[in-house]
């Protein structure tokens, strides 16, 4: 096990045994419960309790209220936090997300509150005993995913839901049953008044994840990926040449290459991937009996970046995914670029995540990785020196020469350094002798 899933799970277990020396109900309650049902190891662990806010701060040492409103206690254990909420019950939503009253109330009052029955267990590890009021542990064994009670009134109550039901769907493996399903297409439209903040959240826990086809499928089948994603959508029935598209469609295409991603991958290459192609609906055209999508790489990068805006994702992660999807026909080119071109390429700091995205791509369409192994093979050959060398020349170099400063620096340090990166200079000297050369030709209009 873990070592840091075990020290998670031995910190929670001393919370809750004081909870119950203090005589308190005290439960794990939740995804935990599900996971340790199904053989998972729990990421955390949730304790529910009788004991009130109050009385658990007085308890523990080290303690944050982070939801006092709704009763819930972040106790802290040297680097665990274990989360401690009083078993309550909520009224009325009418944000779609948060409750307007809380009461604390039981057990089953508290179970009745949660979204899907599944993630509506308590378990008493002290009696070793599973309290179930909603038939969840039956519904794990079926592996159905359905809701508390009536799935309209839950998924009104967190519209949020409507996208937890489809990562639940995916990442277990649980078929989503007929009226919670129903209740999903219906509500859809419900899913824009979520947050971007946390539509992008639920949308990385999707794609980070092995099931990452499966919950794309799960989407676009309940009409929520046109909501969220409508440039994903909108690729549906743009077609591709066969000889280099066997696959189908955008679409087809995109989701297979979703596929042959690694499993563990980052949010911003599972977007990159996802979105290389966004370009290529709005460029298609027929030319002769070519099918073309002309620069749909420059078109699609200012998409991507328009898409990652729109779900508030940080500035660095905007930028890799743009940059990917700018760079994702780079490969293709790889064997027949100057050297100097393919060292700056390999140097990158994102190269290996367009590496991943690359060869997702030729393993979706037609199968050919040579280019992937191309530049993953000359990535090998070259030393991080030979592919990043220290600049023989700086900009003080050229103002020794007697050069004034101006975007004249710029070009003359770019070609003597692609001259450096060729093999062709490995000198100071030669070095300024080149960049005399380019000055004099710059002045001389050639």
């Amino acid at each position: 096990m873990d070592s840091m899933l075990e020290q998670m799970k031995n910190k929670s277990m001393q919370v809750l045994q004081r909870l119950h020396e203090a005589g308190h109900a005290a439960y794990f309650a939740g995804g935990c419960v599900r996971d340790m049902i199904m053989g998972r190891e729990p990421a955390d662990y949730d304790i529910a309790t009788d004991a009130l806010p109050a009385e658990v701060v007085a308890l523990f040492r080290r303690t944050v209220e982070v939801g006092a409103r709704f009763g819930v206690v972040v106790v802290m254990i040297d680097d665990c936090h274990v989360e401690v909420a009083t078993f309550r019950s909520d009224f009325s939503y009418t944000d779609g997300r948060r409750p307007d009253e809380v009461r604390y109330s039981s057990p089953r009052e508290d179970a009745q509150r949660r979204d899907f029955t599944i993630n509506g267990l308590f378990y008493d590890p002290l009696d070793d005993k599973i309290i179930d009021y909603v038939d969840g542990k039956a519904d794990i064994e079926k592996k159905i995913l359905r809701t508390i009670g009536d799935p309209r009134e839950r998924f009104a109550e967190d519209h949020l839901r409507l996208l937890r039901a489809v990562r639940f769907s995916s990442r277990l493996g649980f078929e989503i049953e007929s009226q919670t399903h129903a209740a999903i297409v219906e509500m859809a439209d419900k899913v824009l008044t979520v947050s971007p903040e946390r539509i992008c959240a639920e949308l990385g826990r999707m794609l980070c994840d092995p099931s990452r086809v499966e919950a794309l499928k799960i989407l676009d089948s309940t009409g929520l990926l046109e909501r969220i994603l409508p440039e994903i959508s909108v690729m549906k029935g743009v077609e591709q040449p066969p000889n280099f598209h066997p696959e189908g469609d955008v679409f087809k295409h995109t989701l297979l290459s979703m596929s042959f991603l690694p499993d563990d991958i980052s949010f911003d290459v599972a977007m990159g991937t996802l979105l290389h192609d966004i370009g290529k609906p709005p460029t298609f055209e027929i030319a002769g009996d070519r099918m073309r999508y002309w620069r749909h790489e420059f078109v699609g990068e200012k998409m991507a970046r328009a898409v990652c805006s729109r779900l508030k994702m940080s500035r660095a992660a905007t930028d890799t995914v743009g940059w990917l999807v700018k760079k994702h026909m780079t490969f293709k080119d790889a064997k027949h670029m100057r050297k100097s071109t393919l060292k700056k390429l390999l140097a990158s700091e994102q190269f290996l995540k367009l590496a991943s995205l690359c060869y997702a791509d030729a393993r979706a369409s037609n199968g050919d990785v040579s280019d992937y192994e191309f530049c993953i093979k000359s990535l090998e050959e070259y030393t991080r020196e030979q592919l990043k060398p220290r600049p023989l020349l700086s900009g003080r170099d050229l103002i020794d020469l007697g050069m004034i400063p101006g975007p004249i620096f710029s070009v003359i340090l770019s070609r003597v350094y692609d001259e450096q990166l060729e093999g062709d200079l490995d000198d100071k000297n030669a070095a300024l002798e080149l960049a005399e050369k380019l000055a004099a030709e710059i002045d001389c209009g050639k």
